[in-house]
């Protein structure tokens, strides 16, 4: 069986290495070495990110390669984080498993200030995402530092350490999986920053004709999440 991940993202390796570890625990045949391999797979998404995901294409950009390799063989499963992917599965794909949810919160991340309140006249957030964009300007209405921020986890910490950007804000449930909490400045309520859909869920894909992985990886469903 061959699970896949997407290359130069952490986070992604993390989540397959959950998946494959949850499968192994529940089918001791998964268990045999070389039961499980893992494709690298890059995605447009991860390719370009010098422009807002909206401009070219939208969330599907993280998923597009990762369908077309499942669809055609090439893997048997593929791992997602469920706040990327469509609304609307390929043909020829069913998505029949979530693990169990992290937390749907986002964190805000700072060197110089406790809140967006408290950030010094001048300051830049950087965020891609229009879903925190426009939240930050509903609530502040006279900000105008906001600056398109892509990259994982690592790179724009980096950033935001490098004085690129003041501030970020980014998902809470990432930054636990990789034990990278000891960033967070602060931790948004739903009320000051609604979640994104499906925030901090990881959703398991396979062929809709494929009823052997549909049975692996549906034992692993959280009917709760």
């Amino acid at each position: 069986m061959i699970s896949q991940f997407q290359l130069d993202s952490p986070l992604a390796l993390n989540q397959v290495d959950e998946t494959r570890d949850k499968l192994m625990a529940t089918h001791p045949d998964l268990a045999e070495e070389g039961a499980i391999q893992i494709v690298i797979i890059k995605t447009t998404g991860d390719k370009i990110l010098s422009q807002p995901l909206a401009d070219i294409g939208g969330k599907g950009l993280f998923t597009k390669e990762i369908d077309k390799a499942l669809i055609n063989g090439d893997v048997n499963i593929s791992v997602h984080s469920m706040k990327e992917v469509p609304t609307y599965l390929p043909d020829k794909t069913i998505l029949p498993c979530n693990l169990p949810r992290e937390d749907v919160r986002d964190a805000f991340i700072s060197l110089s200030a406790a809140s967006v309140a408290d950030l010094p006249s001048g300051s830049v957030i950087g965020t891609a995402s229009l879903r925190r964009k426009s939240q930050i300007l509903h609530r502040y209405p006279s900000f105008s530092g906001l600056e398109n921020f892509r990259g994982n986890v690592h790179t724009r910490l980096r950033k935001l350490n490098e004085g690129v950007v003041q501030a970020t804000l980014m998902v809470l449930a990432g930054l636990k999986r990789l034990n990278m909490t000891e960033n967070v400045t602060s931790i948004l309520s739903i009320n000051e920053m609604l979640p994104a859909v499906a925030q901090g869920a990881i959703g398991i894909a396979c062929r809709s004709n494929d009823d052997k992985m549909e049975n692996y990886i549906a034992s692993l469903n959280h009917e709760e999440t």
